[in-house]
């Protein structure tokens, strides 16, 4: 089955692509939208000392400060005003995913459809602000002690209500890409930010190599040789599925018996997608990210902590795989339901061959589903582990790293689907319209 990819390169044409006005339309605003996301990165917070900050990122750069920083496209390094990033509205969103399937209120609440969708946003944010007060004052104070001008109450006040400001901006900014440009909002801001530090990765790469700090010129190859390789493998796994077949029964028609029709059901071998590495990543992140602007004489367990949880460290890794592992069930059981599935093809006449419709099938769908996801947790678990293991044993810069690189892909991949979707549409509906027209011309004459 060709991809996305595949399937508009064979379509796409210079003719069709400039007569798409809405597409255009939007893949500028998504642009434009991206372009503002950039300038806010460089925007600084009120304030701050601009050496004494730097020194402090250089101190803490190969830590939780340099991957936070990545994920928010260099605005930690230059403590702008969204320097929170998207990240908070991420955690929220997994506490209200988690309430969902745990409060019979919040259930009632998803089952009444777009009103009941409008209403847990609206918790979302509720949530994303009250993380963004928490981890803002944290910030704040930790600022307060070496890198603010004027520390006191008003820095405090100040720094809050701007970074609350600036993490609801970019919610807003990603919600109106969503609706109005290509691709998913949140997804792309975070894509933006990574793809942005890209060119410093690569350079500081080459200065490594050339101090000889990262090793000769066979490191760099063997590098670029890991990335191909990393993105092959997730394109494969991405794009890997199963299909089940799905039979429907011979239908009694006017003109005699119709043929019983066959169709396919695609379980994907990683339904639950780019989700569970942001997901633990954020968890993990969001009690190191206070830790990371502590004070030099903050408590001892704040440092030992900080250490513990430090990239390439065991109880760092052994926490993103738990992470992982749980994100990858929990998510693949929000987004796909065995009972409502087997319920919906035993409505509709559907079986699967060999397996009786109603209870029978559902276990057969959740037996399938959880072989599928083992795998995909395996695999997410090894993409983003491997270069955290080698980052630790060869001081690889985590620009390169399995998260981000997975990020990339998939929203590349997202991104370019909806691409071909909306060319698609436009060209079906310019092939309805010329049908219409030849109709009419026929019926004048």
């Amino acid at each position: 089955m060709a991809s996305a990819v595949e399937q508009l390169a064979g379509n796409l044409n210079l003719g069709a692509f400039s007569k798409a006005t809405e597409l255009k339309q939007r893949i500028w605003f998504t642009l434009l939208a991206l372009m503002v996301y950039r300038l806010a990165t460089y925007i600084p917070l009120p304030g701050i000392d601009p050496v004494a900050l730097e020194q402090m990122f250089t101190q803490n750069q190969g830590g939780i400060l340099g991957m936070l920083d990545l994920f928010n496209g260099g605005a930690i390094q230059r403590m702008s005003l969204i320097a929170l990033g998207i990240m908070p509205y991420i955690s929220s969103s997994i506490i209200m995913q988690l309430m969902t399937s745990i409060s019979t209120s919040m259930k009632e609440l998803k089952k009444e459809g777009e009103a009941g969708r409008r209403k847990i946003n609206q918790y979302t944010r509720y949530g994303t602000v009250l993380l963004c007060i928490v981890q803002a004052y944290a910030i704040a104070t930790g600022l307060e002690t070496n890198i603010a001008i004027e520390p006191g109450m008003f820095f405090r006040l100040t720094t809050v209500i701007t970074l609350v400001g600036g993490t609801m901006f970019l919610v807003w900014l990603g919600e109106q890409i969503t609706a109005r440009g290509v691709g998913n909002g949140i997804s792309l801001i975070i894509f933006a930010g990574i793809v942005a530090q890209l060119p410093i990765a690569i350079a500081n790469t080459l200065d490594m190599s050339a101090r000889g700090t990262l090793g000769g010129p066979l490191v760099i190859v063997a590098l670029l040789v890991m990335v191909i390789a990393v993105i092959a493998v997730i394109v494969f796994f991405e794009r890997a599925q199963r299909r089940v077949l799905i039979q429907y029964p011979k239908r009694q028609q006017a003109n005699g018996m119709s043929q019983g029709e066959q169709s396919h059901m695609p379980l994907k071998l990683n339904t639950a997608g780019v989700i569970p590495p942001i997901f633990a990543s954020s968890l993990l992140l969001m009690p190191m990210s206070l830790a990371g602007f502590a004070s030099a004489d903050s408590p001892e367990w704040v440092t030992t902590l900080t250490s513990l949880l430090g990239h390439g460290q065991p109880l760092y890794m052994a926490l993103y795989v738990v992470g992982i592992i749980f994100f990858c069930f929990f998510y693949t059981a929000l987004v796909f339901n065995p009972d409502e599935t087997a319920d919906n093809l035993k409505k509709y006449g559907g079986f699967i061959p060999g397996i009786r419709p109603g209870k029978n099938t559902s276990t057969y769908l959740d037996y399938v589903l959880t072989r599928l996801t083992v795998i995909g947790a395996i695999y997410l678990c090894a993409v983003c582990l491997l270069p955290e293991i080698l980052r630790a044993n060869y001081a690889i810069p985590f620009y390169f790293g399995g998260t981000s690189l997975l990020i990339v892909v998939n929203v590349t991949m997202d991104t370019v689907g909806q691409i071909h979707s909306h060319l698609m549409t436009h060209q079906y509906e310019g092939l309805m319209k010329k049908s219409k027209l030849r109709g009419g011309k026929r019926r004048r004459r």
